[in-house]
């Protein structure tokens, strides 16, 4: 075995021994590298106690050499690779994860926050150009209509764009934001909790083969590895590290969706958030998101989003306006002259000039402008406001019923 197998040999086993994110088994790879650690870890030399029943515990169940060569073999026979920081496929921008750091840690998931050490990819995009101009779009998995428009509409627009629709493969808002995108003919990756031979859930088995053909499968778990609970937060750590920013569409109070909006934030990512109706409950987490972090930006739209994470001067969404109207390109004395005018009848010149603040020089001026854009009308006895338009009558279609004539 070559030095290089070796050593990504030695990657897998280390995130089958502990799980992915652990920062003493990163800690110990950046400081003496993966094939050192793995040999100082079956040794028993780790000095994190935690660490040490770990992978005592899992040594246990099988040789990590041996369960790592057998998760190379059904990888192959998957038509998945794996992907480390030595090929030059590796998303850089996951590195950026030694930074992040949750504060008011209770719970080991939210503080094993380090890089990962390999992914297991299917599909022939590379991973570090699948990611580079990437967006994730989360959310409830018990949805809305509203929600699943809004993470449909947004998958599809960000995929026009060429950007890259990250989410994680879950029912609801993961996979409208997916669909979106897919419907675009765009890129779109789904971040796993699982091995990818044990897609979670099953119901989406179909998206995740049209994902895999078109855009990426990504795991940190070797195959055959179970979707369990932690492992989702796990996840969502580089959902919300290896992309410019997070869109939380729909969450509830508590929702893994605000989570992955939460490690954005303490990552240095931009979090997003889609407002929704007071009154539903699968909004309430966005809402209380909005409030607890002031660098949470308030997005409605594509428009939105790429402002945030795209180019400085190239991606500025347009200010919302309502339609203009035909009073709205005149000067303050025509505004006022037209404001002055009765609703019904006319006005002279003088008194409507008294009425109105100016002068009747500057009112003559301005009611000949007026009368050129349609707005008022000459009569013998002043002027007045048109008349209003008649509603056009729609002929209706008569259908002329002939008698048959008779034998």
């Amino acid at each position: 075995m070559s030095a290089d197998e070796e050593q990504r040999l030695a990657r897998v086993a280390l995130t089958w021994l502990a799980e992915p994110g652990t920062r003493a088994v990163h800690r110990l790879v950046e400081r003496l590298g993966p094939v050192a650690t793995l040999d100082l870890l079956l040794d028993g030399g780790s000095s994190d106690g935690w660490l040490h029943t770990t992978v005592a515990a899992r040594s246990a169940a099988g040789d990590a050499r041996a369960v790592a060569a057998e998760a190379l073999e059904r990888a192959d026979r998957l038509g998945a690779r794996l992907v480390t920081p030595d090929d030059e496929e590796w998303p850089a921008r996951v590195a950026g994860l030694s930074a992040l750091h949750l504060p008011d840690v209770s719970r080991r998931v939210d503080g094993e926050t380090a890089p990962p050490l390999c992914f297991w990819v299917r599909g022939s995009w590379p991973l570090g150009e699948a990611l580079e101009r990437s967006v994730a779009v989360v959310g409830a998995r018990a949805a809305t209509g509203y929600g699943q428009h809004v993470a449909t509409e947004l998958g599809y627009g960000l995929a026009e764009r060429d950007w890259t629709v990250v989410s994680g493969g879950a029912f609801g808002i993961d996979a409208a934001a997916h669909r979106g995108a897919l419907n675009a003919g765009g890129l779109t990756v789904a971040v796993l909790a699982c091995g990818l031979d044990r897609p979670y859930p099953m119901g989406n088995a179909g998206l995740f083969d049209r994902i895999a053909d078109t855009g990426l499968l990504v795991s940190e778990w070797p195959p055959g590895a179970e979707p369990l609970r932690p492992r989702f937060l796990i996840r969502n750590r580089v959902i919300a590290g290896g992309t410019l920013g997070t869109v939380v569409v729909e969450a509830s109070a508590r929702s893994g969706a605000t989570q992955t909006a939460r490690r954005a934030i303490y990552a240095n990512r931009v979090a997003m958030v889609v407002p929704g109706p007071v009154t539903s409950a699968m909004s309430v987490g966005t809402h209380e998101f909005l409030r607890e972090f002031p660098k949470a930006r308030l997005v409605t739209g594509v428009a939105h989003v790429l402002e945030e994470v795209g180019r400085i001067g190239t991606d500025l969404a347009p200010l919302a306006r309502g339609p203009q109207r035909p009073a709205d390109t005149l000067d303050d004395d025509a505004r006022s002259l037209l404001e002055a005018l009765p609703r019904r009848g006319a006005m002279g010149v003088d008194r409507l000039a008294a009425r109105a603040g100016v002068d009747v020089r500057t009112a003559l001026r301005k009611l000949s402008l007026l009368e050129e854009l349609s707005m008022v009308v000459r009569r013998d006895d002043g002027y007045a406001l048109p008349p209003p338009a008649k509603p056009k009558r729609e002929k209706r279609a008569t259908a002329a019923t002939e008698t048959p004539s008779s034998a």
